[in-house]
């Protein structure tokens, strides 16, 4: 089999606040941006990683997802706990600072773990969780 890992997912609550965060704050291209108000569907990816993407969408457009569902979902974006993502960057400082400096929320600086990873955490405007790993 040759299966890559094409696109993933996050959730967005505002998608003009979303697409200023990955497209100007991370540097993501725009890939696409496709419907109207909060429900818009922008897909995001590193320049030059034309197979990687990131489809930010509304959390709970499916049709089968019911009103308590919907609910559960708001609460657990609200709280963070909803979704995230893991990046990697060969220059984790540098990317930090630059993240940094976009007034977004920090949720732990450049960090030493004890299991062999140098990482740092952030939160998107809709309160995903964005790690991102240094490659060494």
């Amino acid at each position: 089999m040759d299966i890559t890992i094409h696109t993933s997912f996050l959730p967005h609550d505002d998608p003009d606040a979303s697409l200023v965060f990955y497209r100007d704050v991370l540097g993501f291209e725009v890939r696409s941006d496709v419907g109207q108000g909060k429900m818009r569907w922008i897909t995001v990816g590193p320049v030059g990683q034309p197979g990687t993407s990131i489809l930010l969408a509304p959390p709970a457009a499916d049709p089968g997802v019911t009103e308590d569902e919907r609910r559960t979902i708001a609460e657990m974006m609200a709280k963070g706990t909803y979704g995230w993502i893991l990046l990697a960057t060969r220059d984790l400082d540098g990317t930090f600072e630059k993240v940094q400096a976009g007034d977004t929320e920090v949720v732990q600086e450049p960090t030493e773990q004890p299991y062999g990873i140098r990482d740092c955490a952030f939160r998107d405007p809709a309160g995903n969780l964005i790690r991102i790993q240094e490659v060494r």
